[in-house]
C-alpha cells in the first residue's frame, strides 16, 4: 500500500480499562479526528462476543505480510488504509472481503449504561516470547513511518471496520512496554551520570582537581591546577540538572564581563559531561578577613584601606547591576602587597540560591558589618560566625569606640551607619548610608588616616584557628586587654618629679646652645685670613665613577596584584638588548587609570652611592627614578616607601642623574605613562646600568 498508518496499542489494567500508550512522538493530531469522522470516541469499543475469546493483536501492517488482504473502512475518503489482524493461537485469520467505499457502513452502537464493554473486561495478555514471527507488533520501518506524520488511530476507530465485515469483535492482547519484542519502538538512550569527582580528577583536558574545600547544597569547590598556563586555580562544581545550575552559569558569565581588578576574576564557565563548573582565581599569597581578625583587630589604617577598597568595588559593581549578598570575611582577601580583593561577585549568592529586594542595602550592611569586626574583633550580632564572637543580648548594638578603647572615632561612626540602624551612632544622628556608592564617599571624606609608624606586619593565617572564647551570659564584659603596668611613681610626688625633670633638661638644652654659639663666633673672629691655594686643592677631583652591581630586581606593582611578569625581570640586567621585561597591556597610556604606574625595583645588595642610572626603553616612555632612604633593610612594598630624585621620558637610552648626593640600597624606575603597543600600550626595559 502507497499510504500507512499505525493504530495505538492500549495496554489492558488489572481492572480491565484499557490505557493507551502513545509513541514516542506523541500522539498525532490524526487519531482525534479520525475517530470523530467514524462516529466513535476514545474509550468506546464495540461489544465483545462472549463466544469467542480469541485474542486480537492489533498491529500496523509493514508492507511484509501477506497473510490478510486489506479492509477499506467506508468512512474513509482518504485513500488510508487500516488493517486489523485477528489470530487464534498460531492460526492466521481468514480474509475479509474488501467493503465497498460507495455505501456508508453503520455506526456501531455504543454500550448502554450497566452493559460491559470490551474495555470493562479483562484483557489476556500474551507473552512476547511466544508470539510467531507475524504476531510481532509494528517493526522499526513503520514506526519511522508513523513518526513522520502518519495518522494514528484508537483501537475502537481500527477494530470496527474488521468487526462489521468479520461479525464478531475479539478482545485485545495486552501487551507490556518490558515484554515488547525487540525493534518494537526505539527507546531513549540512558542519561549520562555526572562523573565522581575526587582528586586527581580531569575537568576539560586541562584543570585537575587537587582539595576540595567546601561540599555543601549539592556543590563542591575545588583548589584545581591549570595544567596549560601551569597556574593555581578555584572551581566551583554541581551539577548540570541541579535547579540553580543555569543561575550560576548567568551570574558567572555576568561577573566574568566586569574585569575590575578589586575583585577574583571568573575566568570560565562551562556546561559538560553534565557538569557545570565556573572558573575563577586563585590567589596563593592572599589570607582572608577572617584569618586576619583570628589574630586581632586591625590598626585604623588597615581598616580604614579595607572598607574603602571593598566600598569602591562594590560601588563600581552595582553600577553594572551586579551585587554580592554574601559578603562576610571569608570573601574578602588580602595580598601581600597589601591590596584587598573580593571573590565570590554574584557567583557566591547563586550557588546558594540567595536573592534580595534591596541588594544595595545588604552590600552596605555587610561592608559595615566588616568594618565593625576589623576595629573590636567582635562580630555586631549576637549570634557567633565567622569564627568571631558575638555581642550580649542584654547589650545590643554599641558603636565600636564604646566596646573597645582606641578605636577611631570617624570609623566608628561610620559603621553604625551602615549598619541596619536607622544612622544612629553614639554621639549624634547622621543619615544611614544605604548604597556602597554614599558609604565610599563617606570614608573618602574622613580625614586620611597615616600608616603606623612601624612597618606592618605580615599576616600569616594560623595553622589551626582556635575557636571564639565565650562570652559570659550575665551583663556585658568588655574583651580581655593587655595589663597596662603601673605609674613608677604614683600619686602627686611622681608627677611633680615629672615636671622638675622637664624643666632641667629645657633650661640644660637652652645653655648647651648658648655656649656653642658662643664659641663658633669667637671661631671665627679668631681666625686667620683665607690664603690662596692651587686650583686643584681649589676643586678636588671628584671621585671615580664605577659601575655597581645589581644583585637582583623585583617587579613592582603595589595598587595592583604586587608583580608584572616577575619570571622576566632578569632580561633587564643579562647585557642582551634583544631581551627586555614588559609590563602587562593597557587600555590607555597612563595605565588604563587603573594605577599610578609599575616598576622594577634594584637591589644594589647594600648602600652605595649612586651617581648616575640608565634606562634602555622601547618606545617612547615616562620614567621616574627614586630610592629608599639609607638605611632602609628590607625593599619597601609601598610606593610612600621611595623618594624621587630625578625623572625623564622619551625612547631609548635615558640616563638619570640625582641632583644631590643619593646612598641608598633600593632604586625604583618606575613607568608612569606608556608607549603604544599591538594596539594597546605596554611598557619595555631592556637593559639598567647603575653607576656609582
Amino acid at each position: 500500500m502507497a499510504d500507512r498508518s499505525t493504530a495505538a496499542v492500549e495496554v489492558a489494567d488489572e481492572d480491565g480499562e484499557i490505557a493507551p500508550v502513545s509513541p514516542q512522538d506523541g500522539t498525532t493530531p490524526g487519531a482525534a479526528a479520525q475517530d470523530d469522522h467514524n462516529g466513535v470516541s476514545a474509550g468506546d469499543t464495540p461489544p465483545k462476543d462472549p463466544a469467542d475469546s480469541t485474542p486480537t493483536l492489533v498491529e500496523e501492517p509493514a508492507g511484509e505480510s501477506t497473510d490478510a488482504p486489506a479492509v477499506e473502512p467506508a468512512d474513509e475518503p482518504t485513500g488510508e488504509q487500516t488493517q486489523p489482524m485477528t489470530q487464534a493461537d498460531d492460526e492466521p485469520a481468514p480474509p475479509q472481503p474488501p467493503a465497498d467505499p460507495t455505501t456508508e457502513e453503520p455506526v456501531a452502537e455504543r454500550p448502554t449504561a450497566g452493559k460491559p464493554t470490551a474495555a470493562e473486561e479483562p484483557a489476556v495478555e500474551a507473552p512476547a516470547a511466544e508470539q510467531p514471527a507475524s504476531e510481532q507488533p509494528a517493526t522499526e520501518p513503520a514506526a519511522a513511518e508513523a513518526a513522520a506524520g502518519a495518522p494514528v488511530l484508537d483501537k475502537a476507530a481500527a477494530e470496527e471496520p474488521a468487526a462489521e465485515a468479520a461479525g464478531k469483535t475479539a478482545p485485545t492482547v495486552a501487551l507490556a512496554g518490558a515484554d515488547k519484542p525487540r525493534g518494537t519502538q526505539s527507546r531513549p538512550r540512558p542519561k549520562p551520570a555526572a562523573p565522581d569527582l575526587h582528586s586527581g580528577h580531569r575537568l576539560a583536558r586541562r584543570y585537575q582537581l587537587a582539595e576540595c574545600v567546601t561540599r555543601v547544597d549539592g556543590f563542591s569547590s575545588w583548589r584545581a591546577v591549570d595544567e596549560k598556563l601551569r597556574r593555581a586555580v578555584g572551581i566551583h562544581l554541581l551539577p548540570a540538572d541541579h535547579p540553580r545550575a543555569r543561575q550560576v552559569l548567568a551570574a558567572a558569565r555576568s561577573a566574568a564581563l566586569l574585569g575590575d581588578p578589586r575583585f577574583v576574576q571568573v575566568l570560565d564557565a562551562v556546561e559538560e559531561d553534565e557538569l557545570v563548573y565556573v572558573i575563577h582565581e586563585w590567589l596563593p599569597d592572599a589570607a582572608s578577613l577572617a584569618d586576619l581578625l583570628a589574630l586581632g583587630p586591625l590598626e585604623p589604617h588597615e581598616a580604614y584601606q579595607m572598607a574603602g577598597q571593598v566600598a569602591q568595588g562594590m560601588a563600581a559593581a552595582h553600577r553594572e547591576g551586579l551585587a554580592h549578598l554574601r559578603l562576610d570575611p571569608g570573601a574578602v582577601l588580602r595580598t601581600s602587597s597589601g591590596q584587598y580583593r573580593i571573590r565570590g561577585l554574584a557567583v557566591a549568592a547563586a550557588l546558594r540560591g540567595l536573592s534580595s529586594e534591596r541588594p544595595q542595602r545588604q552590600d552596605t550592611e555587610a561592608i559595615g558589618a566588616l568594618l565593625y569586626a576589623s576595629l573590636t574583633q567582635r562580630w555586631p550580632y549576637e549570634e557567633d560566625a565567622h569564627g568571631l564572637a558575638g555581642l550580649p543580648k542584654s547589650v545590643g548594638l554599641v558603636a565600636p569606640d564604646q566596646l573597645r578603647a582606641g578605636v577611631h572615632r570617624g570609623l566608628s561612626d561610620l559603621s553604625m551607619r551602615a549598619l541596619v540602624n536607622d544612622g544612629a551612632t553614639a554621639s549624634r544622628e547622621e543619615p544611614p548610608c544605604t548604597t556602597p556608592e554614599e558609604l565610599a564617599k563617606a570614608l573618602a571624606a574622613i580625614p586620611r588616616i597615616r600608616p603606623p609608624e612601624h612597618p606592618a606586619p605580615v599576616y600569616r593565617p594560623p595553622a589551626f584557628p582556635q575557636p571564639p572564647q565565650p562570652v559570659a551570659a550575665a551583663g556585658y564584659s568588655a574583651p580581655d586587654l593587655a595589663p597596662v603596668p603601673p605609674p613608677a611613681l604614683p600619686g602627686r610626688t611622681g608627677s611633680a618629679l615629672k615636671w622638675a625633670v622637664s624643666a632641667l633638661l629645657i633650661v640644660a638644652i637652652g645653655l648647651g646652645s648658648w655656649q656653642l654659639a658662643d664659641a663658633l663666633k669667637s671661631r671665627e673672629n679668631n681666625a686667620p685670613a683665607p690664603t690662596p691655594t692651587p686650583t686643584a686643592q681649589q676643586h678636588p677631583a671628584p671621585p671615580p665613577v664605577v659601575p655597581l652591581k645589581i644583585t637582583g630586581i623585583t617587579s613592582f606593582d603595589p595598587q595592583g596584584d604586587g608583580s608584572e611578569h616577575p619570571a622576566e625581570t632578569g632580561n633587564a640586567d643579562d647585557g642582551d638588548p634583544s631581551t627586555s621585561w614588559q609590563t602587562q597591556s593597557y587600555t590607555r597610556a597612563d595605565l588604563g587609570g587603573l594605577k599610578e604606574g609599575v616598576g622594577l625595583v634594584l637591589d644594589l645588595g647594600s648602600a652605595h652611592r649612586v651617581s648616575s642610572v640608565t634606562v634602555d626603553l622601547v618606545g617612547a616612555t615616562d620614567v621616574e627614578l627614586l630610592a629608599a632612604p639609607a638605611g632602609s633593610k628590607a625593599r619597601p612594598t609601598q610606593l610612600d616607601g621611595f623618594g624621587k630624585v630625578a625623572s625623564a621620558s622619551g625612547d631609548g637610552k635615558l640616563t638619570f642623574k640625582p641632583t644631590g648626593q643619593v646612598t641608598t640600597r633600593y632604586l625604583l624606575v618606575w613607568l608612569t605613562k606608556l608607549p603604544p603597543s599591538d594596539g594597546q600600550f605596554r611598557g619595555k626595559i631592556s637593559e639598567i646600568d647603575v653607576t656609582g
